[in-house]
């Protein structure tokens, strides 16, 4: 996937914390501002076969 850096408006790190089975990460509160997430929203996570993934908020 080639991505035009024009289009990108914010680029950040994250740390997966892995306890047993459960696995978490945060969403920047960058992020989280921009597209309004809120307590029990969903977030889709899409992985291409070319290692990419995509992260989009499931709309109500």
């Amino acid at each position: 996937m080639k991505v035009d850096m024009n289009d990108v408006e914010y680029v950040t790190e994250t740390t997966i914390t892995i306890r047993g089975t459960r696995r978490r990460t945060t969403v920047p509160k960058v992020i989280v501002d921009k597209l309004a997430i809120k307590d029990k929203d969903k977030l889709r996570w899409m992985l291409f076969k070319d290692g990419t993934i995509l992260i989009t908020k499931v709309s109500r």
